[in-house]
């Protein structure tokens, strides 16, 4: 994916997992590889390649609307389609640092695992008053609606 391409919040992603990212990057194909390192390094790079994306619009809006230009080559049709281009490159962006940001955020410190989960079945005690309990019907007779 971008491996190599920096993001916004690499700074986080080496401060949680203590190592930089491209030894992340290695560290993530071995057999004990964490399953939230391997999620972590995922929405990372998918912010990667979103920003990339945010950096390409916002450089060719630039370039579009310097003032050398020849005004004739202005299109508005071409600028809103940058807009909304833009727009959803960025909802991508803000989608993907709250999703890293969470999982950074909820991970358990680094070299503790989580705590198993536990798989008890839990059992009621509590007894039902006997006029909280339905009546038994008779063989036969049709049940009363409810309005």
């Amino acid at each position: 994916m971008s491996r190599d391409k920096a993001s916004t919040m690499d700074g986080e992603v080496q401060k949680v997992f203590g190592n930089p990212v491209p030894e992340l990057y290695e560290a993530a194909v071995g057999h004990d590889a964490s399953p939230a390192l391997a999620r972590a390094l995922e929405l990372r790079s998918f912010l990667a390649l979103t920003e990339e994306q945010v950096a390409r619009v916002r450089d060719r809006v630039h370039a579009d609307m310097d003032p050398g230009r020849d005004m004739g080559e202005l299109s508005a049709d071409k600028l809103r389609f940058d807009a909304q281009w833009l727009e959803a490159a960025l909802d991508a962006r803000d989608g993907y640092r709250a999703a890293l940001g969470e999982l950074l955020r909820t991970m358990p410190p680094p070299g503790r695992r989580a705590r198993p989960v536990r798989r008890e079945q839990l059992k009621v005690t509590a007894a039902l008053s006997p006029s909280a309990a339905p009546a038994p019907q008779r063989p036969g007779a049709a049940r009363a609606r409810r309005p």
